[in-house]
């Protein structure tokens, strides 16, 4: 006895089962994804506990205190202000010679700093790479790398005794016929005292993302740059450099967002009121209105201004950065 089977329609053979629409509520493999891995790595996850809540109650949450750029603010009142001002005191220092001052000795510091204080690590670190004895190199990194750990207090103070009147610099001046020049007290020297500073204190430390990265340059293709007969200045040009140049690009955004928060530290300890025409910057004012002559929402309306220029100039150099180079903070 045989059986006769019926034969499938065209275009239907070998065609797998429809699957059944998911339902609706069901959970999707990208919300499972995360949990599961929470679920797994919960131990490096809780790392960063600490770190998000430092950024939340020292970084996020003083935020709210912006609102007395706004309001009238009196000492002993309540901390969101007395009554709503508008933008008082916005433009009272919009209307201050003296903020505007300040604000041209800022954007001459910031740019000083940021034109010699960002290449220095970078040729350093070129220079120790090139370095063969590694006795050499470790003790050129140490004497370098010390003056990050010094505190700012020690530095000023260092510079201060180094520059004085009767101070070494004056005596090494004084072999050679010269006059003793008040470095401290002269405001044209102010700005290549503070840059000199920073640059040897900053520049050791900068260093070490970059001799990190140098790391990553694979050695193939400095052998290959030597077979075309590249020399060592060439292989610098064209291996080295664009192998560090995300670093670099990376650098040199995050130094333009801070390029108007210029040291307030380091200034405060080393200005004077004869320095002020050259050395007063937006920080060391805000402090003196806010601080000591209780103008506190003035301050605070001169902070705020100061802020939204970093955000401008971090988002615009970001920006051009992808546009140019391809690499991106974000």
């Amino acid at each position: 006895m045989s059986t006769s089977t019926t034969p499938a329609p065209p275009g239907t053979q070998d065609q797998p089962p429809a699957r059944a629409a998911p339902r609706r509520g069901s959970r999707t493999p990208a919300r499972t994804g995360w949990r599961r891995a929470l679920r797994r790595d919960w131990q490096l996850y809780s790392l960063a506990v600490l770190p998000l809540l430092f950024f939340l109650v020292f970084r996020y949450l003083p935020m709210i205190g912006n609102v007395i750029a706004f309001r009238r603010f009196e000492p002993g009142g309540s901390i969101f202000g007395e009554e709503w001002v508008g933008l008082r005191y916005v433009q009272m220092f919009l209307n201050d010679p003296t903020f505007w001052q300040v604000f041209r000795n800022t954007l001459w510091i910031g740019g000083l700093t940021l034109l010699f204080c960002f290449p220095v690590p970078i040729v350093l670190a070129l220079l120790l790479n090139e370095v063969r004895r590694r006795s050499l190199k470790r003790f050129v990194q140490s004497v370098s790398y010390l003056p990050h750990f010094l505190s700012i207090v020690i530095v000023a103070g260092i510079t201060l005794q180094m520059l004085a009147s009767d101070g070494p610099v004056n005596h090494v001046l004084g072999w050679f016929g010269h006059e003793p020049v008040r470095f401290i007290q002269e405001p044209e020297w102010f700005r290549t005292i503070y840059v000199g500073s920073e640059i040897w204190q900053t520049a050791g430390w900068g260093t070490i993302l970059y001799l990190a990265a140098l790391t990553t340059i694979d050695e193939d293709l400095y052998e290959a740059a030597r077979i075309d007969g590249a020399n060592r200045w060439q292989q610098i040009r064209h291996v080295t450099l664009p192998g560090i140049r995300p670093t670099m690009v990376t650098l040199l955004i995050l130094n333009i967002g801070t390029f108007m928060a210029v040291g307030f530290e380091k200034v405060l300890l080393l200005y004077n009121p004869l320095t002020y025409p050259t050395a007063d910057v937006i920080s060391t004012y805000v402090y003196r209105a806010g601080v000591e002559s209780n103008s506190f929402s003035y301050a605070a309306a001169i902070g705020l201004f100061e802020a939204v220029i970093g955000l401008v100039l971090i988002t615009s150099a970001n920006q051009l950065s992808r546009r140019t180079v391809g690499t991106s903070l974000w």
